[in-house]
């Protein structure tokens, strides 16, 4: 039987090169990365239905779109390995309109939002007051993402009753528009990546999708130290060890959380993808997945008992 520290199960051609800085991150410190991808799917779930591999940590970037890979999930979670992103704490995070909720009763500011019963539940709603959502308000499904279903710019109750059709069992969720204050030659619009304990807040443009890290002296300078601390919140909430989550600072002062929870978060890099992450925050992110690793499933105890009885050593 060989046995794997790590096991990722991916199917995304553009996560090619975290894969990469994952895998050179578990090798710097002694870890195995056992991947599983489409190629080679059918034979690795033979070898562990025939216990020819066992894993003890697991990180999923598949299973959601391809469910091909869920034998591998249920596996992991029948022998009790560590999951970076437990499934069932990740499904509840896909519901904007249970998130919603939970950030309100958590105290976080969200934008005003009005939510609505699926049309398969309920095809005639009462009448909806769209008065405390302005003149221009965002209708979005309660699932789904990179922009799937999603109305930026509505101004009717006739394009919402419209709308909800087209994913008729899902809840709507309808909001106002946050307006951002400017900050010098910058909207406050940000987009924060969290993982393991650790907060990345990003200046994101909404519209152009691009990165730039917030600096130091940026989050000084500008008060945005908050945005850290409101990462850590939802990570209390969501359960997640690896999510992304945007954030606006509106004209009254108000950081606003204007999207809740992304899961899986996209990591390309941004020397490959104008729109990816900063290189150097991905590979942050690669090292801290793999300090979860060491430090959930007791590898670190593992190695130091080996490193005494001369078993083993370490890089």
């Amino acid at each position: 039987m060989t046995s794997y520290d790590l096991c990722l199960a991916w199917n995304w051609e553009y996560d090619a090169e975290f894969v990469r800085l994952l895998d050179e991150a578990c090798a710097r410190r002694g870890l195995s990365l056992l991947q599983v991808k489409p190629d080679n799917l059918g034979d690795l779930l033979h070898a562990l239905v025939n216990q020819e591999i066992v894993f003890r940590a697991f990180l999923d970037r598949a299973s959601e779109v391809d469910e091909r890979f869920v034998p591998v999930v249920c596996w992991a979670v029948e022998q009790g390995a560590y999951r970076i992103n437990p499934s069932e704490m990740a499904s509840r995070c896909w519901d904007k309109a249970v998130m919603h909720l939970a950030l309100l009763k958590a105290g976080l500011h969200t934008p005003n939002t009005t939510i609505l019963p699926s049309y398969q539940e309920q095809p005639v709603v009462s009448s909806i007051d769209l008065h405390l959502l302005g003149e221009r308000f965002i209708i979005k499904p309660a699932h789904g993402g990179g922009g799937a279903g999603l109305v930026t710019d509505a101004t009717s109750l006739g394009q919402v009753l419209e709308v909800r059709r087209e994913y008729p069992t899902d809840r709507y969720l309808l909001q106002a528009q946050v307006v951002p204050r400017q900050l010098g030659t910058r909207p406050a619009w940000f987009r924060v990546l969290y993982c393991g304990g650790c907060a990345y807040p990003c200046w994101w443009g909404p519209q152009t999708h691009v990165y730039a890290a917030v600096t130091g002296s940026e989050a000084c300078s500008h008060g945005l130290g908050v945005l850290r601390g409101i990462a850590a919140s939802i990570a209390d909430l969501c359960g997640l060890d690896l999510f992304s989550t945007e954030i606006a600072l509106s004209a009254d002062g108000l950081f606003v959380v204007v999207d809740y929870v992304n899961d899986p978060v996209d990591l390309r890099l941004q020397s490959k993808a104008v729109d990816g992450v900063p290189d150097d925050l991905v590979q942050d992110i690669a090292e801290r997945l793999v300090d979860l690793v060491v430090t959930r499933t007791g590898f670190a105890h593992d190695i130091q008992r080996r490193t005494d009885t001369g078993q083993a050593q370490i890089p």
